[in-house]
């Protein structure tokens, strides 16, 4: 293998596959880095064995090749090297050679053919979605999936392709998280796959403004997922099981709706949440219908036996009666960091039924929080 590529191009896209490759790993190769020429280009892929990532730069192919080398070494090298020409060199004894500037390093590799084969999903069903739309609606449910893996299956965002709609939903049993987004090209039957929250997580991070859609192509019987970019490529194994049928867990009804400014929920949310760290998490919420000339309010509150107490208050349109609730403050501040409108309504049926947060404006998102059972 011979050829030669810019520094930047290069360290550009071993950022992109090196958080694939396995930190600690009974395969040592998974911990590697594979480099290879690909019709014309240089393609860099990386594994764990649950997501594989491929990735695609410009450069001068003088010698068809491929090896694997030590990716955390390889791309810390890179990443310390003048913006300038990089010029690689596989000898037959499997060594590695880079010359950039007045630097050269030599690293050991290993014979690509040892190198887990990146899984290929040609069939299935594949959709397109508008990046940003995407980006946004992974934001808004991927922090309620569950990080304990006592229940796999919720570690997952569970995905709905239905005609021209995607459905995601995340939750850990004290919330659930629903988006729904539009597809740029439908799907051609209706599919269901449970997606690992972390595979999101690591799409959603290797999308750029650049990018207009995503390629997404979903293949059941082999529980694999293409998610396809314009130079890389992530391919992730889906979780099994059964997601819980949510639809059963949203409230249909409430008797109090306070719609309120979101940024200023957000900062009262965050002051309370500095006292009800120490104080079991405990932030509590009361609902006010406003009369005649005066306004309703919501007034939020957290207290810690040794630290002190905090409260806020802020106007509110509410309907309904008057109601108490109390929430997770951590979990209230996930769900209000999330939502870009400007205000936002919290509905309740009473203190021990859950709380229901959506954004005001849209009908695609809903959030829905289990309460905490407080002395008031």
């Amino acid at each position: 293998m011979r050829l030669s590529c810019l520094q930047e191009n290069l360290s550009k896209g071993l950022a992109i596959v090196g958080r694939a490759a396995a930190s600690r790993s009974t395969l040592p190769i998974t911990s590697n880095v594979l480099v290879a020429t690909d019709e014309g280009r240089l393609k860099l892929s990386a594994t764990n064995l649950e997501i594989a990532v491929s990735c695609w730069i410009g450069a001068k192919i003088e010698e068809e090749g491929a090896t694997t080398v030590p990716a955390k070494l390889l791309t810390e090298f890179i990443g310390s090297l003048p913006n300038d020409k990089i010029e690689m060199a596989l000898s037959a004894k499997k060594i590695l050679t880079m010359k950039c500037a007045r630097f050269e390093a030599r690293m050991t590799g290993v014979d690509a053919r040892d190198f887990p084969p990146i899984p290929r999903v040609e069939n299935g069903v594949a959709v397109k979605v508008d990046v940003a739309e995407f980006k946004k609606g992974v934001s808004r449910v991927v922090f309620a999936a569950a990080t304990d893996e006592s229940r796999p299956v919720l570690t997952g965002i569970d995905a709905l392709f239905e005609g021209s709609v995607l459905t995601l939903a995340a939750a850990d049993g004290f919330r659930l998280a629903v988006y729904k987004m539009p597809l740029a090209e439908p799907a051609s039957q209706k599919i269901k796959a449970i997606i690992p929250a972390k595979t999101l997580s690591e799409v959603s991070r290797l999308l750029s403004d650049g990018d207009e859609s995503i390629g997404i192509t979903v293949d059941t019987q082999k529980s694999q997922i293409l998610f396809k970019l314009k130079n890389v490529e992530l391919v992730s194994q889906l979780l099994q099981g059964a997601f819980p049928q949510y639809s059963q867990i949203i409230p249909q009804s409430h008797t109090t709706r306070a719609v309120v400014e979101t940024p200023a929920f957000l900062m009262a949310a965050r002051t309370a949440q500095i006292f009800a760290r120490d104080g079991g998490g405990i932030v509590r919420l009361i609902m006010t219908p406003g009369g005649g000339k005066t306004p309703g309010r919501l007034s939020i509150t957290a207290r810690s036996e040794e630290i002190g107490e905090d409260q806020a208050e802020l106007d509110a349109a509410v309907s309904g009666e008057e109601a108490k609730i109390a929430f997770n403050g951590k979990y209230l501040l996930d769900v209000l960091g999330v939502i870009s409108e400007s205000q936002v309504a919290l509905e309740v049926t009473g203190p021990s039924s859950p709380g229901v947060i959506r954004p005001v404006g849209t009908d695609n998102y809903v959030h829905v929080v289990m309460p905490m059972f407080v002395q008031w």
